[in-house]
């Protein structure tokens, strides 16, 4: 007799129905998964505290850093103050246009032939780089979202056939011998829901907030190559 088999032929009492005990008496290849669904979704939790974490704080570091933008002050103080090390998406775009920007009028003769072309695409750039960083690990909770409940049938499914086999070596068809084994395989899906269903949540809610803040960053890009637009027309008009 299939040692495997023997062990899950062993008989479980009612009172032997807890999480734990289906755990130890599933058989091998069940238990993997079991184990395997079990920290794809200690994963799940963890990025979403990451990504709540991470999105919160550049909503904010975007409202303070629109509200220093539109005071009014200097924005030459304002890239000399974040050039060094720019900490949030919009942030980074505003210094990558305007090193873009410095370097373009570094020597002479300067020409303004161009730049505002360069301009859009340096900060295009950037918006794709930042809009990378915030979907990063994105696709785990997809995979996770959409594989999960596979995953629980295939321990399901493979923990019911042993369950048969079992049944088949005891020749004892009684529910009281058959429920355990189902009860055991049906934990194994029990837990890919455990992991998809949140993964599924909290990806439609990340990829909503990246899409928000992907629009949010566009549309400071657009105001402020406006901004230089006028300048360097200002400038071209002067130097004529």
């Amino acid at each position: 007799m299939n040692p495997d088999v023997a062990q899950s032929a062993l008989p479980l009492t009612s009172s032997d129905l807890s999480l734990l005990t289906l755990f130890w008496h599933a058989h091998w290849i069940v238990k993997s998964v079991m184990i395997g669904l079990l920290g794809c979704s200690v994963w799940v939790w963890a990025i979403f505290i990451d990504k709540t974490v991470l999105y919160a704080h550049s909503r904010k570091a975007m409202d303070r850093f629109e509200q220093a933008f539109w005071s009014g002050d200097s924005l030459d103080e304002l890239y000399r103050s974040l050039s060094s090390k720019p900490n949030h998406s919009m942030a980074a775009l505003f210094v990558a246009a305007m090193r873009e920007w410095k370097r373009s009028f570094e020597g002479a003769p300067k020409s303004f032939a161009g730049l505002q072309a360069r301009i859009e695409k340096v900060m295009d750039v950037t918006i794709a780089r930042e809009v990378e960083r915030l979907e990063r690990r994105l696709l785990v909770l997809a995979t996770i979202g959409s594989a999960g409940p596979f995953i629980g049938l295939f321990g399901t499914v493979w923990g019911i056939m042993t369950s048969f086999q079992s049944i088949a070596a005891s020749k004892n068809t009684s529910l009281a011998i058959v429920a355990p084994g189902i009860a055991e395989a049906l934990f194994a899906t029990a837990l890919g829901l455990v992991a998809a269903i949140p993964a599924t949540i909290f990806y439609n809610k990340f990829a909503a907030e990246v899409n928000k803040q992907a629009q949010r960053l566009e549309s400071f890009a657009d105001e402020f190559a406006a901004i230089l637009s006028r300048q360097i027309d200002l400038n071209g008009v002067r130097g004529a």
